[in-house]
């Protein structure tokens, strides 16, 4: 026996529910695909670093500090050995000393048994001139009545002529000791108290970059010498990372990038840390090199797009962060 063919209004029916069927899905299929789909971006944690050198060249004595270790500010990494520096401060600081003793004399003035000497030179001085004087007197009155030669008479002139600037000399030099020093004596000695403590001052400070220390509280992240070395100058010793300024850094080509500005936030994930989802804002966005990260939007290479570095702090603070950690955004702006 067989089926008896169904009605024509029951396929009627069925071809209906099929046709809402297709339609319900090509409506569902293009409301999904009105939706831009996340793409997965990866990045990583950074921070400051600073790479730690001396401003003078010596042989690493000492180092103070292992790698990773957390040092606060000012804290003493390594040390350096010069004994040629220290040699020369020493030389400098002595330089100071004199400078200092020879002001300090000249403030002092003239020492009053120095006064005392220029006093007796001063009336022995008067003294011979007036023995010179008498002399002269009387070999003219003798020359006078033939009785003294005219040779006599120029010696006894010339004797007391040299007494008398004798005693013009020593008047001058017991007024010197009484006055003291001029005041552009005094200015000189201080000039140069103050070139020689400029000149202690540098080398003291040279001195001082034989320890080097650390700028601020930051963490060991690679020391690229070992003790006994001899370094120059400007060289990097040891580098450090600033741990309270970590930050999350993404690079994103522009097409990936459009519509983010400073102040967004957005979720990130980190697998070092569980995958403890966390969130970040936007603090900075810079375009990289002029040839870093470009790609061609089409095969014939009709333009490239760039890439921008994208700086993202935690909104807060996040225990256990560090350089080089992974972190994972799934990121909106991709196309399907």
């Amino acid at each position: 026996m067989t089926n008896p063919e169904p009605l024509p209004h029951t396929r009627n029916r069925r071809a209906l529910a099929v046709a809402a069927l297709l339609f319900a899905g090509m409506v569902a299929a293009a409301w999904y695909l009105s939706f831009p789909s996340s793409l997965m971006i990866q990045g990583e944690a950074d921070s400051t670093r600073t790479d730690m050198a001396a401003r003078v060249d010596g042989r690493v004595a000492k180092i103070f500090v292992l790698r990773g270790q957390n040092v606060e500010a000012g804290a003493a990494l390594l040390a350096l050995d010069n004994p040629e520096l220290l040699a020369k401060l020493a030389e400098a600081q002595a330089g100071r000393a004199v400078a200092d003793a020879e002001l300090a004399r000249i403030h002092a003035g003239t020492r009053s048994e120095e006064v005392e000497i220029r006093k007796a030179d001063l009336e022995r001085s008067i003294a011979n001139v007036a023995l010179a004087q008498e002399t002269f007197d009387r070999v003219r009155s003798l020359a006078s009545s033939q009785f003294a030669s005219g040779q006599r008479l120029d010696q006894a002139t010339a004797a007391l002529r040299v007494a008398q600037r004798s005693q013009d000399q020593a008047r001058l030099a017991y007024q010197q000791a009484v006055a003291g020093f001029t005041v552009e004596e005094v200015r000189m000695a201080e000039a140069k108290v103050v070139q020689a403590a400029a000149s202690a001052a540098t080398l003291q400070a040279m001195v001082d970059q034989l320890v080097v220390k650390a700028p601020a509280p930051s963490q060991v992240l690679d020391i690229k010498i070992e003790a006994g070395e001899v370094v120059a100058p400007g060289v990097p010793l040891l580098s450090l990372v600033d741990i309270r300024d970590v930050w999350l850094r993404f690079d994103l080509r522009e097409d990936l990038s459009k519509g983010l500005k400073v102040g967004d936030k957005f979720d990130v994930r980190l697998p070092a840390l569980n995958g403890r989802k966390v969130t970040a804002e936007v603090k900075l966005i810079a375009a990289k090199g002029e040839y870093a990260g470009w790609r061609a939007t089409r095969a014939t290479g009709d333009f490239d797009l760039r890439t921008f570095a994208i700086r993202a702090y935690p909104t807060a603070p996040i225990d256990g962060l560090r350089p080089g950690m992974s972190a994972y955004a799934d990121w909106p702006n991709a196309s399907r």
